[in-house]
């Protein structure tokens, strides 16, 4: 074997290295793929679609109202919701319409009433948010589960990549 090859050969696997890493620290640090399990966020998204993740996005900008997020929940499970309250706002739902700060919201989805005194508070603390799954009826949200902290969101959906159409 000649010293050339060898040294094409290692040229050619450091390449090879280099890419595999960056792919490595694009999936862990800025998108990464997520499958949507069960039906709390029908119709918008459906059991099995699998959606592209933007774990950098919230680094960058800030959380909005009707952002789609992947969050931790219980140290084992993801989730994904839609925000509805931001920090610093009361929330409610009565007679099918989203009140934030006592003025009426537009809301597409049916939710049963609720005030945001069922879970204890008057406003949304700092870096807390009040997430629903669009599914209203049948979803495990923070109606149940409590304000979402900012540090248990993963990132923001930006698309579904399947099933295609």
């Amino acid at each position: 074997m000649d010293f050339r090859d060898i040294k094409e050969f290692i040229k050619d696997t450091f390449s090879y290295l280099i890419v595999i890493l960056i792919v490595i620290l694009i999936v862990v640090y800025v998108v990464t793929l997520q499958q949507v399990v069960g039906s709390s966020m029908n119709p918008t998204y459906n059991e099995s679609d699998i959606l592209v993740l933007s774990k950098i996005h919230y680094k960058l900008f800030e959380i909005n109202r009707n952002d789609v997020v992947s969050l931790k929940y219980d140290n084992s499970k993801y989730l994904i919701k839609r925000v509805i309250g931001l920090p610093g706002e009361h929330v409610y739902f009565k007679d099918n319409i989203l009140y934030i700060n006592n003025e009426p919201y537009e809301n597409n989805f049916e939710t049963a009433d609720f005030n945001l005194n069922e879970l204890g508070y008057d406003v949304i603390p700092d870096n807390m948010y009040l997430v629903l799954g669009d599914n209203r009826y049948n979803s495990l949200d923070s109606r149940e589960i409590g304000l979402i902290s900012k540090e248990d969101i993963i990132g923001k959906v930006l698309f579904r990549i399947w099933p295609l159409g």
